[in-house]
């Protein structure tokens, strides 16, 4: 008998493509729609994962884009420079990717500029654990802000790939003005509960603004591709009242279903499968640490490798741009106007572990 599944290649076939080869055989790519050359800008966001990346790329000789460098004096590696591509710290949720683009070009301006850690000592509400000093004075945070944003329209109009890392569906917003923070204000810093609120983003939400985010950033660098991956690492705690497996679960399913939804409606946006090496059948949870959290070296360099078979090409013809790019200037009042519709109510370093409570 005939059928659609006969003759198929192996690669469909969960035998022959998962449960057969050797787990340092697994390979879940079978088509990257676009590669990066040597000479390509890329820049990186998202979660804790998404540091593999860059570090990958530069070990490998490629032009990873750092936009925002530590002055003269200043140790990188203590303040957070270079971890990612401008020093936002984790982008964890895709309303807070969003928001930092239309942060940057102020667009959106949330109402709370700088938090009080201490007497005297002040952190930026959207990156609360950036330097390991914070500042003197709300003023002082809204000066390096400013710094900081100019980095950060520079990597958006100047990176040939972008790649982000989902991470987490859980966030907390404020009432007053919908700003979402990288992590719960209490974890950071004494405040009233009421001001803010605790949300799980829907499938619907997040495809809505990471599709708004890919369109919003094309408005300012129209020949930019886009790399999408899920993080692996699970949950450390969820704020919802059910058990954090149940919890983990939801989070890396619906964000496995926006990373296919987003990478299916828009033209050179890929999706990679670090999630599925992690966590697929075949790895038995062999990648993790005794934690069960933490990805071992190992499923690092299995990930990785994967990711320069496929998407790094060092004879690869580079990838031509626009005719013309529009300047500063016009890209960011487009960018203006686009987003008026939107809403403002509606070692690796990881923020989320200030959530743990205990040992």
């Amino acid at each position: 008998m005939t059928h659609p599944y006969r003759g198929r290649p192996d690669y469909t076939y969960w035998k022959r493509a998962v449960a057969t080869p050797d787990l340092a055989d697994l390979d879940p790519v079978v088509h990257a729609p676009f590669t990066i050359t040597p000479s390509d800008a890329v820049a990186t966001s998202g979660s804790c994962f998404a540091q593999h990346i860059a570090r990958a790329l530069q070990r490998q000789g490629y032009n990873y884009l750092v936009t925002e460098t530590a002055p003269e004096g200043v140790d990188a590696e203590t303040e957070n420079y270079g971890v990612f591509t401008a020093r936002f710290g984790n982008v964890y949720t895709v309303r807070q990717l969003r928001q930092l683009l239309l942060r940057a070009y102020g667009i959106f301006c949330p109402q709370e500029s700088a938090w009080e850690m201490a007497p005297g000592v002040f952190v930026d509400p959207f990156r609360p654990n950036i330097s390991s000093t914070g500042w003197p004075s709300p003023k002082a945070v809204e000066a390096a802000r400013e710094e900081h944003f100019d980095a950060v329209r520079t990597m958006f109009e100047t990176c040939d790939v972008f790649v982000f890392t989902l991470g987490l569906t859980e966030g907390w917003i404020r009432r007053l003005d919908g700003a979402v923070y990288p992590l719960a204000p209490g974890a950071v810093f004494d405040c009233r509960d009421e001001e803010y609120h605790f949300v799980n983003f829907s499938v619907a939400e997040m495809t809505e603004d990471l599709l708004a985010f890919i369109d919003d950033l094309r408005m300012v660098n129209p020949g930019v591709r886009v790399i999408l991956t899920v993080s692996p690492v699970p949950l450390i705690a969820t704020a919802e009242d059910k058990h954090v497996l149940v919890s983990n679960t939801y989070s890396k399913s619906a964000l496995r279903v926006v990373a296919d939804e987003v990478s299916r409606a828009r033209d050179d946006v890929a999706y990679f499968p670090s999630y599925e090496i992690i966590t697929g059948p075949p790895t038995a949870s062999r990648y993790y640490a005794a934690d069960l959290r933490s990805v071992l070296d190992v499923g690092v360099a299995h990930v990785m490798s994967i990711f320069s078979k496929h998407f790094l090409n060092q004879d690869a013809v580079p990838h031509k741009k626009p005719a013309s790019e529009p300047p500063r200037a016009v890209a960011a009042e487009r960018l203006r106007l686009a987003a008026l519709e939107f809403e403002a109510v509606s070692n690796v370093v990881c923020d989320e572990e200030g959530l743990v409570d205990d040992d």
